[in-house]
Formats: structure tokens, sequence, C-alpha cells
């Protein structure tokens, strides 16, 4: 019996003038998007010899859509040494992001959009090699894009899975474990390489390693039936029956339609009464 798996279910820009926040209704705007510096006051040495200095950070801001309840806010990153976002993204109330934060075009135009533009050649190079079966030439491109920015998912999701794909489970594995640490990793902008990953991560039979991966993104989203299918899976070809099943009930409460998952769990409980 064969079972498909199941996908998981996520500009002002800095040369533009700063939108009033009273934009009258239907009149267009710019988000706001590009580098920005925040400032904090330090202080530094102790007694007599102490003083303050400030001390500037730089960050990459995009502004997303008002949700249902007309609230705005900014996503942040921060810079890496390299001068790329890179990081989980804190998300900021707009108000007080327009606050705290002051724009760096020069800065973004001459250092940081040409490493950007840069890293993302590399990564779509990369992308199209491993595309191409050409797995050691986008092994190459893909460690080549983490040394510009180490915890950049799409070239960490990438590098996994042409270790998996060349039979390499052991360096398979070490990627995994830089993997399931990033939060940014099972995003809704990632969900197609998050699958990818999750799914040949079971066919390369690292079972464990399949069901630590779902049980990590179960607790950053709980609410999609899709994991619980595909975890259940997991648990199936490692042998734990019992939590399979628990995990086919799990998607099905949440999606009773779920035909996939009914034919899954129908053979499961069919082999169950044969033993």
């Amino acid at each position: 019996m064969t079972q498909e798996d199941a996908p998981a279910r996520g500009k002002v820009s800095p040369d533009a003038p700063m939108p009033d926040a009273k934009v009258p209704a239907g009149m267009p705007r710019h988000r706001i998007t590009g580098v920005f510096s925040s400032q904090a006051i330090a202080k530094v040495g102790t007694g007599t010899t102490s003083r303050k200095t400030i001390q500037k950070a730089y960050w990459y801001a995009e502004e997303k859509e008002p949700d249902a309840d007309g609230n705005v806010v900014v996503m942040v990153r921060p810079l890496n040494k390299n001068n790329v976002p890179s990081g989980q993204a804190e998300a900021i109330p707009k108000g007080d992001f327009l606050e705290r934060f002051n724009p760096e075009l020069e800065f973004y135009q001459k250092e940081v959009f040409p490493r950007m533009k840069e890293l993302d050649t590399t990564l779509k190079r990369a992308e199209e090699q491993r595309a191409q079966g050409a797995l050691y030439s986008a092994q190459f491109e893909y460690q080549s894009a983490l040394t510009v920015d180490e915890e950049n998912v799409r070239a960490n999701f990438g590098l996994g899975l042409t270790y998996m794909e060349r039979g390499e489970t052991t360096k398979a594995g070490d990627i995994f474990e830089r993997v399931v640490t990033l939060d940014a990793a099972f995003s809704p902008e990632h969900k197609h390489l998050f699958n990818e990953f999750g799914i040949n991560l079971r066919k390369s039979k690292l079972l464990d390693q399949a069901v630590e991966y779902y049980e990590r993104a179960l607790k950053i989203t709980d609410n999609d039936e899709n994991l619980y299918y595909n975890i259940a899976r997991a648990y199936f070809e490692r042998g734990d029956r019992d939590d399979c099943l628990t995990n086919l009930r799990k998607a099905l409460e949440m999606r009773p339609g779920f035909e996939e998952a009914q034919k899954f769990l129908a053979y499961v409980e069919k082999q169950a009464e044969r033993e």
C-alpha cells in the first residue's frame, strides 16, 4: 500500500516619503521596505571611567498587509556581518517602528542590496543545479550561500536535500540538526521546501529525524491536519503504530473528509486486527 504525502498548510521604500498615519481610504501608498537603523545608549566602563556610547544597529524591514482588525506590523531582521538580513524576523507595530527606526537609503543601495542580490543569484544557481541532477555543483553553490548567511533557510534546506539525494544520510542528519532549530524554516514562505525536506527525511529512512522534525513543526503550528498525517506516516514506518493511529485521528478530527487519512487509518486498523 502507498499513500501520498500531504503538503503542509504562510513599499514605503527607503527613498519614498514616510506615509502619514491617516492616509485617506482609497489613496495608494507605498509599504515600508528596506534598511533601517536603530540606536541604543550603552554604558561602557565602571566607576569614574564609565561613559555612555551610542550603539547603532542595522535592520532589514518589510511592512506586512493589515490584519483583519486593520493592525499593521513591520517585520525586521538584523543584518549579519556580511550585511545581509539573517535570522528570525521580529514583528513590530508600525507606530512603534516609525518612532524607533530611521531609514538608511545609501547604506541599503551601496552595501545591502548588492549582497542580497548576489546571495539570491547563488541560491537560484544552486536550485537549478539540483533540479538538473548536478548535485556536487549544487552542494558548492549552497555552501557558498551559507558562508554569507549560515542561517539561510533556502540554503540549509537545499544542502540537506542535496545530501539526501546523494544518499549521504550522515551529512543530511547534520543539516537536519541545524534546520530543526530555525523557526523561520517552518514559516509559510518556505512551505514548499519545508514539505520536501520532511518527506525526504522519511524516504531516506531518517525516521527518528522525520518524527522530530514534524514534532518541531507542530510546536509552531498545531492547526494543520497535513502535519498530523505526515508525522503519522513517519511513525508508521518507524513501527510506532499507536502513535500513527493517534495522529491520523487528530488529522481527521480537523478535517473529517481527509480522504488520504481515511484510507490510511482503515489500512492501519485492519493490519492491527489481523495481528
